[in-house]
């Protein structure tokens, strides 16, 4: 049975709580990604995904020079390298979420994210379904 190792993202790109609103928004456009991690001393504390920053930053009239603690999510929903692609689509259809930190003795190893499980046969069924599960309750907001 295949896991998230085999095919999650580990090259990842992150940000600290140094930095601020607009440096995040910066590197989204930069590498064209919707999330980015923040570390602070390798530990994983919090994402801000493309909707925290409309959602929490901007209608919330926040600058962009802002802290990103004040926009991250930090109660985050990861799994470990070796979970498998079924618990792991089974994990973001239950937390909502498109993409999930893959974290390994509390340092980030990678990403794994809808379309990481998508591209793989074994789970496409799986990720479909998380996606399904997903949008359904996007419509409810």
């Amino acid at each position: 049975m295949e896991s998230v190792r085999d095919v999650m993202s580990t090259e990842v790109e992150y940000c600290t709580p140094l930095d601020n609103v607009y440096e995040v928004a910066v590197k989204m456009k930069d590498l064209d990604v919707g999330a980015i991690p923040i570390l602070e001393d390798q530990k994983l504390i919090g994402m801000i995904t493309d909707r925290d920053l409309v959602v929490r930053g901007y209608a919330e009239k926040r600058s962009g020079s802002n802290q990103v603690t004040n926009v991250m999510s930090d109660n985050l929903v990861t799994c470990s390298p070796d979970t498998s692609l079924e618990q792991a689509s089974e994990l973001m259809a239950k937390h909502q979420i498109r993409r999930l930190p893959v974290v390994e003795n509390g340092q980030l190893v990678g990403i794994v994210s809808l379309g990481d499980l998508a591209t793989n046969k074994m789970s496409d069924t799986h990720a479909g379904e998380a996606l399904s599960d997903i949008s359904e309750q996007d419509q409810l907001h």
